[in-house]
């Protein structure tokens, strides 16, 4: 009588498969991200038959192009920061921005948030990041304040526009507003206003006392899991924001925002900051409307206050922050940067004035 040995599969038959499966989703992702457009106006105009020149077409088409924009960049920014994290312990992101005196943690997070050009909504799963690896709130918020605020499309606006000193001055004010608000939001002790579900997310078990060095394929399905519980938990938010900015979008004209912010009267800074704030964009999409206040006379300070208001403070942001953080904290957060803002306004309009 023989007997057959059976031989346990070659774990290295299927180590490439997950990993290539990723690939591709992300080719994918490509694809329909560059489609989104196309799709959002194939929807709105052909299939719902709505016209362009509208106020409802165009509120519809905002809301139909941002809300899988805006998803699928949670998605992605979650997945990527995950999978960065797993290389690199809580410990190491604590001794790198938190294992520092009070400042220079907050200094490298605002140069790190200048250097990630990503829109505010984006930087919302960096933040959750910098929380779980333990990294101080308010080096954190440096962070999520410097990432918006210093925008590489407002530095070359300026730049082109007025110069090299006034560029600087724009990147200047934008970080002190980054280090500071962090500064003071980390005065304030304010851990117990984060949500409990932040902290009691783990990726990369640690402090076992034993070093484990996971694979691509234990690194990919923990940033899988990553990515479904946070996405899960936030995407009724990006949709009710998104839908408040879209219909502020649509009924709401250019005109109007220049008589509100090209007269000359000392309310017109705080105006802009108000008016900014439900207005969601990144610097590229209000790059149109800046350009209609400058036409109108608006003062510089006053547009610049506007524009960070928008990508700063913008609503969708605010409604994801608040599934993370709770209503104190975030109102906090507001009026922290909002008023640096206001000031920031009036001091260009002094500057060049």
């Amino acid at each position: 009588m023989t007997t057959q040995k059976l031989s346990a599969p070659s774990p290295r038959h299927s180590s490439w498969t997950l990993p290539a499966f990723v690939v591709g989703l992300a080719v994918f992702w490509l694809i329909v991200w560059s489609q989104l457009q196309n799709l959002a106006d194939w929807l709105s105009y052909t299939v719902i038959g709505l016209q362009p020149e509208t106020h409802l077409g165009e509120s519809v088409n905002f809301f139909l192009y941002d809300v899988p924009k805006i998803l699928m960049l949670l998605a992605a920014m979650i997945f990527l920061v995950t999978i960065t994290r797993s290389f690199f312990s809580p410990e190491q992101a604590r001794s790198a921005l938190g294992g520092r005196r009070e400042g220079v943690g907050n200094v490298m997070a605002a140069g790190l948030g200048v250097l990630t050009p990503f829109c505010s909504c984006s930087a919302v799963p960096l933040f959750i990041g910098f929380v779980e690896s333990g990294v101080p709130l308010g080096v954190t918020f440096s962070f999520l304040i410097a990432t918006p605020v210093v925008n590489e499309i407002a530095l070359a606006m300026l730049f082109g526009l007025f110069g090299w000193q006034i560029a600087g001055l724009y990147l200047l004010t934008g970080l002190t507003i980054a280090i500071l608000g962090g500064v003071v939001i980390g005065r304030l002790k304010p851990e117990k206003y984060v949500e409990d579900f932040v902290w009691q997310i783990q990726v990369g078990k640690q402090g076992t006392g034993i070093t484990y060095k996971p694979s691509w394929n234990d690194r990919i399905r923990e940033a899988g899991r990553s990515t479904k519980e946070i996405v899960g938990k936030v995407w009724p938010y990006v949709v009710i924001g998104i839908a408040i900015g879209a219909a502020i979008h649509g009924y709401v004209p250019e005109d109007f925002l220049a008589e509100i912010m090209g007269s000359g009267a000392w309310w017109a800074v705080p105006a802009g900051v108000i008016l900014g704030i439900p207005l969601y964009s990144n610097a590229a999409g209000v790059i149109p409307i800046v350009h209609a206040l400058m036409e109108k006379g608006a003062a510089l300070g006053t547009v610049l206050a506007f524009m960070m208001s928008v990508v700063a403070l913008s609503l969708p942001e605010l409604l994801i922050l608040k599934r993370v953080i709770k209503t104190r904290l975030i109102v906090i957060f507001i009026g922290i940067v909002a008023f640096a803002i206001v000031l920031t306004g009036y001091l260009f309009n002094f500057v060049i004035g």
